[in-house]
């Protein structure tokens, strides 16, 4: 079955309720949104009883699942069934059980099956297989920066409020990396202010700077020429303490796989066919291949010897301030 949004998936459980669902992925608070919206539909539908098993590690009981599919309650006709595996990994006996539940799901139950990020070997395992094919699903992705101001936009309309281009953009500043900071903030609008137009100056005086930043999409700042974000990115790294030697690795492992990417351009090969090989996926897949031709090999070159200087700088065997550095290098390879 086609996988819906977070958004979509909520929207969709208005149109009737289905047997099986799956809602897998990183983000938690679109995962527990949809699930609350889900267990709120079951509930005005009529499925008052709810049973809860947590799979946890690799001695749960899967005795337990063909029980709870079975059981027959005295109180309530219709159950939800959830299902939680925290770690994602169900094991070879409960992989079976997963496949023998997608293909036939106990009646007069809502099973809702709860699974953290997967990774590409998860996701092609037979149960997943079995279930993506059956179940209702949807992945609960991390909001990116470039979606997230729409994002803050669709939530404030629900509460009857709006804001312009400008606002969104400082609002999605204050907030990135931190989605339920950012709900937490919009209701926070919807306290302070009527229905209606926000201003500018309105998210100024309100919003907090919660934003948090992830080393790992450091990159996607400077491959796609934003010298602010990422120059605020590490600061806010900085801020919270993370470790330069780890933002180091980021920048020298992304401005490898620039150089490595360039010569198998010119040797023919596309950036769809060195995917894998480089790591490319998702939006540094689409950034890679026009931040290559802006910053071009000599400078890439440089900033490589850049980099060896800045882990001298790190292990103190050079003078200079690491973080001071690590901007500058950030500066260099987003100019245009």
């Amino acid at each position: 079955m086609p996988s819906p949004s977070p958004d979509a998936f909520i929207a969709q459980l208005a149109r009737g309720l289905a047997p099986l669902y799956v809602i897998h992925g990183e983000e938690a608070l679109l995962a527990l949104e949809a699930a609350d919206a889900l267990r709120a539909a079951a509930r005005s539908a009529g499925y008052l009883e709810r049973e809860v098993l947590t799979v946890e590690g690799a001695h749960f009981d899967w005795s337990q699942l063909r029980d709870a599919m079975s059981s027959v309650s005295l109180f309530a006709s219709l159950k939800l069934l959830e299902i939680r595996i925290p770690g994602g990994k169900p094991g070879t006996e409960g992989g079976e059980a997963l496949q023998k539940l997608a293909a036939q799901p106990p009646q007069d139950t809502i099973t809702l099956i709860q699974l953290p990020k997967l990774d590409r070997t998860q996701q092609k395992a037979k149960w997943f297989a079995a279930l993506e094919k059956s179940a209702v699903m949807t992945e609960a992705r991390p909001v990116g920066r470039n979606e997230l101001p729409g994002w803050i936009a669709r939530r404030l309309k629900l509460q009857g409020q709006s804001l312009n281009q400008e606002a969104a953009s400082f609002f999605a500043d204050r907030v990135e990396g931190n989605l339920l900071a950012a709900r937490q903030e919009v209701d926070k609008l919807g306290l302070l202010y009527p229905r209606g137009e926000l201003q500018l100056s309105d998210i100024r005086d309100a919003v907090a700077n919660v934003a948090r930043f992830d080393v790992f999409h450091l990159s996607e700042s400077w491959l796609a020429g934003d010298v602010a974000r990422a120059t605020r990115m590490l600061d806010g790294l900085a801020a919270e303490g993370e470790a330069p030697v780890l933002v180091l690795w980021s920048f020298t492992e992304d401005v490898r796989m620039l150089i490595k990417l360039g010569r198998g351009l010119k040797d023919g090969r596309s950036v769809r066919d060195m995917a894998n090989e480089l790591r490319l996926w998702g939006d540094k897949q689409r950034l890679a291949e026009p931040a290559l031709k802006r910053i071009g090999g000599a400078r890439l070159m440089r900033a490589l010897t850049e980099c060896a200087r800045v882990d001298r700088q790190i292990k103190g065997v050079e003078p200079g301030e690491a973080w001071d550095s690590l901007k500058r290098l950030a500066a260099t390879l987003a100019a245009r």
